[in-house]
């Protein structure tokens, strides 16, 4: 049975079974709905088959084949269920992390080495794992020169000032994959994948959090804009990069950042409000002070991780995968677009927002 992946190639696999971790995410959902249209047969994790029939719902309007889909209940802070997931599985896409509660660190490790060493035993080819961009890249300051991209042989320095938990557990947690895949005697290849800031279109009205900054702006929750900015990535250009890591054989043991232009906030903000007009009237383009920033991270753990970002032009290069996966991410705008006319119908922004994920 063959599989052809986005390069135009071909790759023959013995049993072309893809397992997904964390199914009921805004990565995942997309990711498997990409996997069915290439054929596969797709297997996912939840925490509960009672997720089950609002997961199908949630992706019936974007494939014909959920019957190629299978749901196994495994938690990743359990062993019970990983082995019967696992069984006759080829390649695995661990995109889930229990990054929810007090303790980040512990728990992202954890699941992590509970799918690759499961994933071991039961003879999978290939994990691709999804870490972080900008949580797991951050170089020591000073030893990236001004202006220059950061890339794949960068790692985040744990022991920096205002480094969060966040950063700490998706730096942690592949540093631990790379570890364990490199350990004599591991049959298994790993590749990480290491996404920017995620835009693109909703989920048949779910999103994860960097959407939800979409959101926030169209319906007027964010008044001011802190002076920040990212790299962003969309969702269905993720989607394919995984999945190139997935079959390329040059992608063994290899580290790809997935990350398209740069865009400070008020740069996203101009773009809703160019494309939707009077729709958009709601989103602001007011700055909000520098020390205001500060002054508020003190109480919020969410802000606090945007202080060491202010007014610093980080940019990742994705130019790895470019090269070696012939993977090309499209325009920014793009995404941002995307993402602002999925939220767009009424009372979208009602919409409880499904996925728990933080890339």
């Amino acid at each position: 049975m063959t599989a052809e992946n986005h390069a135009g190639t071909t790759t023959m696999t013995d049993r072309n079974i893809v397992l997904v971790t964390g199914g009921t995410g805004y990565l995942a959902g997309w990711t498997i709905i990409e996997l069915l249209a290439q054929g596969y047969a797709v297997r996912t994790t939840v925490r509960s088959l009672k997720s089950e029939e609002q997961l199908r719902q949630r992706l019936a309007p974007y494939t014909d084949g959920l019957a190629r889909l299978k749901l196994y209940p495994a938690d990743l802070l359990n062993d019970a269920g990983w082995a019967d997931a696992l069984e006759n599985v080829d390649f695995v896409l661990h995109q889930a992390s229990p990054m929810s509660g007090k303790d980040v660190i512990g728990p992202a490790r954890e699941g992590t080495m509970r799918v690759l060493k499961a994933s071991a035993a039961a003879g999978v080819r290939r994990v691709v794992l999804t870490s972080s961009g900008f949580a797991a890249s951050r170089p020591t300051p000073g030893s990236v020169p001004p202006g220059q991209p950061i890339d794949e042989s960068s790692w985040t320095d744990i022991d920096q000032p205002r480094i969060g938990d966040y950063m700490r557990a998706k730096t942690l947690a592949e540093q631990d994959a790379w570890a364990f895949a490199r350990t004599p005697g591991t049959d298994m290849e790993l590749v990480t994948i290491l996404p920017g800031f995620i835009q693109g279109p909703a989920l048949n009205g779910m999103y994860s959090e960097s959407v939800g900054l979409i959101a926030n702006m169209l319906n007027g929750k964010m008044p001011v804009l802190p002076d920040v900015g990212l790299g962003i990535v969309d969702i269905r250009d993720l989607t394919d990069l995984h999945i190139r890591a997935m079959v390329s054989p040059e992608a063994a043991g290899q580290r790809f950042i997935a990350s398209g232009d740069f865009l400070w906030f008020r740069d996203i903000a101009l773009i809703l409000k160019d494309a939707f007009g009077t729709r958009a009237s709601k989103v602001s383009v007011r700055s909000m002070p520098d020390w205001l920033v500060r002054l508020l991270g003190l109480f919020s753990p969410q802000v606090a991780g945007m202080v060491p970002e202010l007014g610093q032009r980080t940019e990742l290069s994705s130019a790895k995968a470019q090269r070696l996966l012939g993977w090309t991410p499209r325009p920014a705008i793009d995404a941002i677009v995307a993402a602002g006319e999925s939220l767009m119908p009424p009372n979208a922004f009602d919409e409880r927002r499904a996925s728990d994920q933080k890339r």
